[in-house]
């Protein structure tokens, strides 16, 4: 614990203008990031006395071991930054919302010739258009089924389409009328993307011209008698309606407009957001988050809306953000969100009427949330703590080992040997510190010789992050250490126990590792497969933990982790390997200009025949990289024929298998 004292600037040094801080430990990692106005007055709060301050801030201030700010000009610069820094430093004392679930959205990639309408999750892709969030997919699945009727747009994966498309056959929804086909020519490409368009525009809210123009049309359709039209315009009519009416309207002046509510406690807080749009609720969406600094309710708000708006521009953003609290700098988080959405942004308390009876149900579903996460919580943190004190008692350490690091060895019959390392802290994997690593000082099987390698590695790399506090001088011809820019390090943190898969031999290895590193504060055992029997250095017997017991499934659980990791690297790099092929080998040529030469053609065979003009002709193909492939391919030994070893008949195959990509044999280990 370091004296706030020792590191507090003179007052004089603090510029009273605004800015942003950064508070750095005795690692020079950034713990926490804040903006104020003004430094000077904000950054003395920090420096009273430590038994004044609030129990979070007391703890964040004696952790760190220095302070540093940037002047900006203007409020909304501060703003700006700090969202930019906390993204990129990722700092333990500021809150980060977590989602909850993964919700999923209603997506129409435009940016494809044949746009597609499906469910999509995950970070957000440039030109595709997005509706929702919406809590569950079922809901997505059944408002498209309805507007399907009207807006025929394609739903197949691209692996369907060019199936129906080289077959001449649509698939089922061709067939009933809920797809217009484009895959065999019914609609041309400008109909279909119209198509979409329609859509789009009706999920947008614009419904209310759409639907009396489909009402025009039957009218007409039926004073010229054409009753079948008629009849189809009234279905399509009907469809939707009941699409509309799975979202209830909520406002009646047809509002765009994000409600944010929030339920906390002294420890946690639960954020519920609407999405409202034409009056009606189009999405929904929740965090979950420690309250790890000293905030209010207005400050929970503020990090709410970064996290929500941060990386969103144009019509994501609402015209209108109703929230439970305003936040200290509201004017310059209005004008943030202005020049985000490119137009005015109202920001305020919803004050009456349908809007704070709205907030009043979002807020008691944001009540449900918190209650519900935790009960799931109550239980989980119980279990953990006691699995972690079970391991410490069991290998007799100072205390809970409240950061674990697994190691495991992956190979193939000794090619493409792999290792993995998995990070548990409080019991919980925390998959941003995974580590993979090739193990190449030499050739094939050895485990323990392997396991030696890379725990030294994994371990002089913490030594190189540690020099820079000059608490270690790295030996004669070691890397130096890499210059600071206060990011989350590779392998800065230290953990209390190494767990390695095995047994005696490879927890010899992984000790002896660490002791020629000179690390003896590091707690290292073994997992054995066969029995799950836990080795520690130096005994002739295991430690056997009761099968019931919540430290054994916890080890059990690191361990099957850091396999799976192992292996699925491990896969990778020898998929990777096997459909290595000719054009892998020309210098110069990345995976895009690949895919168009063998697009092009059809194949590499094929490629292989044609002259070099005619290479040329494909885009971004130039003359020079154009005599570099066919030098390339004419010096390549073609793949042999494919033979059917029933029958003895050789295959014609446009686009053979690479060689060693038949059946493959062994255990991976």
């Amino acid at each position: 614990m370091a004296d706030p004292s020792s590191y507090r600037p003179q007052p004089g040094q603090i510029p009273d203008s605004p800015g942003v801080y950064r508070f750095r430990d005795e690692h020079r990692r950034v713990i926490y990031v804040g903006k104020a106005k003004s430094l000077r007055q904000r950054l003395a709060n920090y420096f009273q006395d430590v038994a004044g301050l609030h129990p979070r801030t007391a703890t964040m201030v004696t952790t760190a071991a220095s302070v540093e700010w940037t002047v900006v000009s203007t409020e909304v610069e501060a703003l700006q930054l700090e969202y930019s820094w906390i993204k990129e430093y990722d700092p333990r004392f500021n809150v980060k919302y977590r989602d909850d679930k993964s919700y999923p959205s209603l997506a129409v990639t435009l940016n494809e010739e044949y746009p597609r309408v499906q469910v999509m999750r995950g970070p957000k892709k440039k030109g595709v258009r997005y509706f929702g969030p919406y809590a569950h997919a079922w809901a997505i699945r059944e408002t498209v089924d309805l507007m399907l009727r009207v807006f025929p747009v394609r739903t197949c994966s691209a692996g369907v389409f060019k199936r129906s498309a080289q077959i001449g056959r649509p698939c089922l929804l061709g067939y009933i009328g809920k797809c217009s086909a484009p895959c065999v020519g019914r609609v041309t490409p400008e109909e279909h993307r119209e198509l979409a368009e329609d859509f789009c525009d009706f999920m947008a809210g614009r419904t209310g011209a759409y639907l009396s123009r489909l009402e025009k049309e039957m009218h007409i359709a039926a004073e010229d008698m054409e009753y079948e039209k008629a009849a189809r315009l009234r279905d399509d009519i009907g469809a939707l309606r009941r699409a509309m009416e799975k979202n209830a309207v909520v406002l009646a002046d047809a509002t765009d407009a994000d409600l944010i509510a929030v339920a906390e406690d002294e420890l946690e807080a639960a954020v519920q957001i609407f999405h409202v749009r034409g009056g009606r609720v189009r999405g929904q969406r929740g965090w979950v988050t420690d309250k790890v600094e000293a905030v209010d309710t207005a400050g929970l708000v503020e990090h709410a809306l970064q996290q929500l708006y941060g990386e969103e521009k144009g019509e994501s953003v609402p015209k209108e953000v109703l929230v439970p609290a305003l936040p200290e700098d509201t004017p310059a988080l209005a004008q943030w969100l202005a020049e985000r959405r490119g137009s005015q942004v109202s920001l305020r308390i919803p004050q009456r009427g349908d809007k704070k009876a709205l907030m009043e149900t979002v807020h008691r579903n944001a009540q449900q949330s918190l209650a519900l996460h935790k009960t799931k919580r109550a239980s989980d943190l119980t279990t953990r703590s006691r699995a972690l004190e079970e391991i410490a008692e069991a290998l007799e350490l100072d205390g809970a080992p409240l950061r674990i690091e697994c190691f495991d060895i992956s190979h193939l019959q000794g090619d493409d040997v792999v290792a993995s390392m998995v990070v548990f802290e409080d019991g919980l994997a925390r998959k941003s510190e995974y580590r993979r690593f090739q193990v190449k000082s030499f050739e094939g099987q050895d485990d323990v010789r392997s396991m030696h390698e890379v725990v030294s590695r994994r371990f002089r790399r913490y030594l190189v992050e540690k020099s820079k506090t000059g608490e270690w001088d790295p030996q004669d011809g070691e890397d130096g250490p890499p210059e600071d820019d206060g990011k989350p390090k590779r392998f800065a943190y230290p953990p209390q126990l190494v767990v390695v898969d095995g047994g005696q031999p490879q927890v010899a290895a992984a000790k002896r590792a660490l002791d020629e590193l000179g690390i003896d504060d590091v707690a290292v055992c073994g997992l054995a497969k066969r029995l799950e029997e836990v080795w520690l250095p130096g005994e002739d017997d295991p430690v056997v933990l009761p099968r019931t017991s919540e430290g054994l499934y916890l080890l059990q659980r690191v361990r099957d982790e850091a396999h799976r990791f192992a292996i699925q690297y491990q896969r990778s790099k020898r998929g990777k390997r096997l459909k290595a092929g000719p054009l892998d080998e020309v210098p110069g040529l990345g995976e895009s200009r690949k895919q168009a030469l063998v697009k092009h053609f059809g194949s590499v065979k094929k490629l292989r025949q044609a002259t070099i003009d005619q290479i040329c002709e494909v885009p971004g193909i130039g003359r020079k990289t154009a005599e570099t492939v066919a030098a390339a391919l004419a010096g390549a030994v073609p793949a042999g024929p494919a033979v059917n070893t029933a029958t003895g008949e050789i295959i014609e195959d446009e686009n053979p298998a690479p060689a060693g990509a038949s059946s493959e044999r062994g255990t991976e280990q």
